[in-house]
């Protein structure tokens, strides 16, 4: 069996958005599935486009994704030498030949094509010349004027193209640079690629490159076309849709598998399962599963997926990804047991990091103000009594563990007569500030007896100065 090798050409004109990410993740699934090759190819020879904070940008990408790569970065704008080399086989070996029609010429072409309803392509003026290379010559590709060239596509199936549809496409421009067809087959070629999973907008290109292959006399790849990322209402997917960059999903608080699930559900299934962890994707993945319907972008079932991710990933892992979201926030927090602790009272209740960030940082910060309306609805000075003797309750308390502190408030409200209801809002505003946070006791096991402590005196005083 031979070995799978894939590969991912993003063109670095901007950052890797929701349809490349897609198409990276299935061709490094595949590779990782069979145990094959990934290859990462820049496709930049397009110089007034292409810039290095691009390059950069989808580096960026593949990196917080987990996208990682066996071979590359190649850039197609330093083998130029190499295209050049095969423009020259095609030359020699009558599969290609110099053009030197004007632009004039062209344009008469296209509009003595579009009088006649005929395909506007090249009209073949230059073919049997055999013209020899000049200032201004492009090289065409001689393509077959009859027959059929046909795509074995392993989601779309089989697709026939007529020959006489087909053009006699430019190869290399007049400036010597390669075009876009014969770059990406020489590169197939030279790196082993096998297999090519891309967006279905390719499909067009691909008669032209499989006859390139042929005429180069090398094997054509196994090629499966992926149809495209639609917005929810079905239009071609754009920011207004959600279709940012990778990173900006980072920055809005998504984790990186959360965000690879959701992408390779768009498109691919696997019976009704829709959680996946990284690993299940790398032993699950397959061809067969691509569908032939565009996926639909989502932004509520993202969101979801996120928050069961974030609800299944451990304490200690999920971590390293909280620490910047925080430092964002002044808070300088570290990796271990505190911080591991933070998260078990947030994972369950934060759908991204960025919620669970602003949710963590009663727990680092005791100089903080209290809500308007927490101090208002529970700091009445009806509540002072309750708050006092709460306080010299817990100061005789030692064991601050959650199931413990349960017992202790059983037997506080069992002598005060007070309904938990009554003390569970001052109590959660006097160590929180907030109205809303994780449950008491577990807020009060992560705070500890010291802090707890400190918190209440501080409520205390506040409503005494009222």
């Amino acid at each position: 069996m031979k070995k799978i090798v894939t590969r991912f050409p993003p063109s670095p004109s901007g950052y890797l958005h929701v349809g490349g990410a897609r198409t990276a993740l299935f061709n490094w699934l595949y590779a990782r599935r069979m145990k094959g090759t990934f290859v990462l190819r820049i496709e930049d020879t397009d110089v007034r486009r292409s810039t290095t904070a691009s390059v950069d940008a989808i580096f960026e990408a593949l990196e917080w994704l987990g996208i990682d790569w066996d071979e590359g970065p190649f850039y197609q704008s330093k083998r130029f030498d190499i295209y050049k080399e095969y423009i020259q086989k095609l030359l020699d070996s009558g599969h290609a030949y110099y053009c030197t029609c004007s632009p004039e010429q062209l344009e008469v072409m296209r509009k003595t094509a579009m009088a006649t309803d005929g395909k506007v392509k090249y009209d073949g003026t230059c073919r049997e010349k055999g013209l020899g290379k000049t200032e201004n010559a492009v090289v065409r590709f001689k393509a077959p004027l009859t027959g059929t060239t046909v795509l074995h596509d392993v989601i779309k199936k089989n697709i026939v193209f007529q020959n006489s549809e087909l053009d006699d496409f430019i190869i290399q421009r007049s400036d010597g640079t390669p075009t876009y067809n014969l770059a990406v087959v020489v590169d197939d070629i030279t790196m082993g690629i096998n297999t090519v999973i891309r967006g279905d907008d390719h499909v067009s290109n691909t008669p032209k490159q499989i006859l390139l292959y042929k005429a180069l006399g090398s094997p054509v790849p196994d090629f499966g076309h992926v149809p495209m990322v639609l917005g929810k209402d079905r239009s071609r997917l754009s920011k207004r849709h959600g279709a940012m960059s990778v990173t900006a999903y980072r920055d809005m608080g998504y984790l990186p598998d959360a965000v690879l699930n959701y992408l390779v559900r768009l498109g691919w299934s696997f019976g009704d399962q829709e959680f996946f962890t990284k690993a299940e994707l790398i032993e699950k993945f397959n061809l067969e599963n691509i569908g032939r319907s565009a996926g639909v972008f989502d932004k509520d079932k993202l969101l979801a997926l996120n928050a069961d991710h974030i609800k299944a990933t451990p304490p200690d892992q999920l971590a390293k990804h909280l620490i910047p979201f925080l430092k964002e926030r002044g808070v300088n927090a570290e990796e271990g047991e505190f911080l591991e602790s933070v998260i078990k009272t947030l994972n369950k209740r934060s759908k991204t990091l960025l919620e669970m960030a602003e949710g963590a940082i009663f727990y680092y910060v005791d100089d903080f103000s209290y809500e308007e309306k927490a101090a208002k609805l529970f700091f009445k000075p009806g509540v002072l009594d309750m708050l006092k003797l709460l306080t010299e309750q817990l100061e005789q308390t030692e064991d601050f563990s959650e199931k413990n502190l349960e017992t202790v408030f059983e037997s506080f409200i069992e002598t005060t007569g007070l309904k938990f209801g009554k003390i569970a809002q001052p109590l959660r505003s006097a160590l929180t500030g907030k109205t809303v946070s994780p449950g008491i006791f577990e807020v009060l096991e992560v705070l500890g007896k010291d802090r707890t402590i400190s918190r209440l005196n501080k409520a205390v005083q506040f409503i005494m100065s009222k």
